[in-house]
């Protein structure tokens, strides 16, 4: 093809990659739902054992709120919307760490 430049191949791009970020899917305390219902959620819902279930579940009712999973934002806003459809409240937010 006459008169079109051609890139110029040989010309290095440096990309920087950072850590990945990641996501969190958080429940938070509410008026309505009972602990033990709490706890079967998280048991069915995440597969949690008892005492994991439990203890989460205990955050949530004491502290407020409680970090059920991280991971890749699509995946928690997956979850957080399971957690909707169980009548949980359920928000998602980047990962601190």
């Amino acid at each position: 093809m006459a008169g079109l430049a051609s890139p110029d191949i040989d010309e290095a791009t440096e990309i920087e990659v950072g850590p990945p970020v990641g996501w969190q899917t958080v429940v938070w305390n509410d008026p309505v739902n009972l602990m033990s219902y709490v706890v079967h959620v998280f048991r069915t819902y995440f597969g949690f054992d008892a005492a994991t279930a439990h203890r989460l579940m205990l955050s949530v009712h004491h502290d407020g709120h409680a970090v059920v999973a991280r991971g890749p934002r699509e995946l928690m806003e997956a979850h957080a919307q399971a957690m909707h459809d169980f009548g949980l409240w359920a928000t998602v937010r980047k990962d601190p760490t």
